[in-house]
């Protein structure tokens, strides 16, 4: 694949996007259907030739975009511990799942089974929405350490609250791959934050 600035900031913006539906999920138990099936969708994609192949329309991660701005830039408002947390531990999961090729080769054969299943059902079919958070909670989460989501009790409760959120941090470290395979470093969010910011601000301009 392609390796430039526009497809590193990509990656980045949908692993914020992943995350900020997980804290809207955490809160407030609803999250927009179309953002959440870009973010759900890219898990599906395992044999990408392009960036856009994962992530097609650039106006799917609006959210993303906005919230990596907001994260990133020195004098936003905006930004928002929790999904600072969220980003840093799809990370730190992403590294760990890479050096694990048991993990990997588990993974690939969970995720072949989730697309036969779509064969009969609907992305968002809560049996499908399950399959996807079992392979977050058996094989990536247990590679470090737990990602603590913060939000309403209410929510948090509901089964298929926590399996969507279990489902998003799934389609998160998949970005947080792309962003790594692009050359994201840990390094480049310390020290090339406005340069970051200043390619999604543009990037965001023509969605």
């Amino acid at each position: 694949m392609t390796n430039n600035k526009n497809n590193q900031v990509l990656a980045f913006a949908a692993m914020c996007q992943c995350a900020q539906l997980v804290h809207n999920l955490a809160r407030t138990g609803t999250i927009d259907s179309q953002q959440w099936q870009v973010c759900i969708n890219s898990v599906l994609i395992t044999d990408p030739e392009y960036p856009h192949d994962i992530y097609p329309s650039s106006s799917d991660l609006f959210l993303g975009f906005k919230t990596m701005i907001e994260q990133l830039s020195d004098t936003s408002s905006g930004r928002n511990i929790e999904i600072t947390k969220y980003v840093a531990g799809l990370i730190a999961l992403e590294r760990k799942l890479m050096k694990s090729q048991q993990s990997l080769a588990a993974m690939s054969q969970r995720v072949d089974q989730v697309k036969r299943q779509l064969h009969h059902f609907e992305l968002d079919d809560p049996a499908v929405i399950a399959n996807l958070a079992s392979i977050y909670s058996d094989i990536i989460s247990p590679l470090g350490s737990k990602i603590k989501i913060t939000g309403t009790p209410a929510q948090l409760q509901q089964k298929l609250v926590q399996e969507k959120i279990r489902a998003l941090l799934l389609a998160g470290v998949r970005a947080a791959v792309l962003w790594r395979q692009m050359g994201g470093k840990r390094r480049h969010l310390l020290l090339a934050r406005k340069e970051l910011v200043t390619n999604a601000q543009q990037q965001l301009s023509r969605i």
